[in-house]
């Protein structure tokens, strides 16, 4: 960790709403440098616990023991093949790696387990099964989030329905797309089936004299195949009338993470192509980037950038910035091209400069 970068870092100050103010006070908690600060002084806990096991047993011996670290800004995990190895020399190493940083393990959340009884990280619970790896969002993630939402429904007992729905999705939203790369179907329906419960207390209530019935026509609907979808009439843009519905939580698509090569660095002009892959991919159900590459194909006529010819489904794209982004290239359309594949493997292969295309 280099120390001098690290103080005139923190020294140097925040630029807000163009005026300069200075930093004096340390870091906030909970605020965005705090992460990267942990990442910083970090760095190097995997690489020292492993020099230091094949130190003592031999390079051969220490892969046995299968020690691996998993590391998220200041939480962590260590995989071990025996608890004797993870009780006897990691955790004391890892004691004393941290010390000389002036930081502890919190004895509230340091424990070792077997992988058989599972451990919650990051709000997920990680888990065998019959010797079958699974990965669930954890009880006490759920139910926090669930006390969140419960809250704001209590909190909101008068307001419009609109509001209350506008209030509830962004929160519905967020909570499902994090968990949606892991097994989270039963925790999806569960979630809904508890807010549901809770929607239905909270209609119940505005209207004590009217009958069940009466309520559920109100703030019920049907949607297509749906029954019993907590939505409010509205009025949209272009005056015409619709359904303003509460996020469906269980209609969220289980999509598994795609692993990143462990040696990929987005600052290697080698791994340029790679990395403009991974964004395309996890870019693609998303309409606005959609809408993005149809002005791309558009304003180029439909052909590849460089090789000229036509851009179809069969061929395929890639979205191509003309200066890496490891050179500072922005992500604007003026940036990008669109190239056929091989063509892309050509451009970064031969070093190629692509310019766009100018329509006749």
């Amino acid at each position: 960790m280099d120390t001098a970068i690290l103080r005139k870092w923190l020294k140097a100050g925040l630029i807000y709403q163009g005026q300069l103010q200075a930093t004096e006070a340390g870091t906030p908690q909970g605020g965005i440098i705090s992460p990267t600060l942990a990442n910083v002084t970090l760095n190097g806990l995997e690489r020292g616990l492993i020099s230091h096991l094949g130190a003592k047993f031999g390079i051969a011996k220490a892969k046995k023991l299968k020690i691996h670290v998993v590391r998220y800004a200041d939480d962590f995990v260590i995989t071990g093949d025996s608890k004797e190895v993870l009780v006897s020399e990691v955790r004391p190493w890892v004691e004393a790696f941290l010390a000389v940083r002036g930081l502890q393990l919190s004895e509230e959340k340091t424990r070792i387990t077997h992988i058989d009884h599972g451990f919650d990280f990051l709000g997920w619970n990680f888990r065998k099964y019959s010797k079958k790896m699974l990965i669930k969002p954890s009880k006490k993630n759920a139910q926090a989030f669930y006390c969140k939402v419960g809250e704001t429904i209590s909190g909101n007992k008068a307001v419009r329905q609109e509001d209350l729905i506008r209030l509830l999705n962004p929160m519905l939203r967020g909570w499902a797309q994090y968990h949606h790369p892991v097994v989270a179907k039963q925790a999806y329906s569960r979630m809904e089936h508890l807010i549901f419960q809770r929607l239905w207390w909270w209609a119940k209530r505005r209207h004590p004299q009217k009958s069940a019935d009466w309520v559920r026509k109100k703030y019920f609907h049907s949607v297509g195949d749906r029954r019993w979808v907590f939505a409010a009439p509205v009025v949209t843009k272009d005056g015409s009338k619709g359904l303003l519905e509460l996020y469906q939580i269980s209609g969220t698509v289980i999509k598994r993470h795609v692993k990143i090569k462990g040696d990929f660095d987005p600052f290697d002009p080698t791994w340029e192509q790679y990395g403009e892959k991974l964004r395309q991919d996890r870019m693609w159900d998303s309409m606005r980037y959609r809408r993005q590459w149809a002005t791309l194909y558009m304003s180029q006529g439909g052909s590849c950038a460089h090789c000229g010819t036509a851009l179809t489904d069969e061929t395929g794209w890639h979205d191509h910035h003309l200066e890496y982004r490891m050179h500072g290239g922005k992500d604007t359309l003026s940036n990008r091209a669109l190239l056929h594949p091989h063509c892309h493997h050509q451009v970064h292969a031969g070093k190629i400069v692509v310019t766009k295309p100018v329509l006749s």
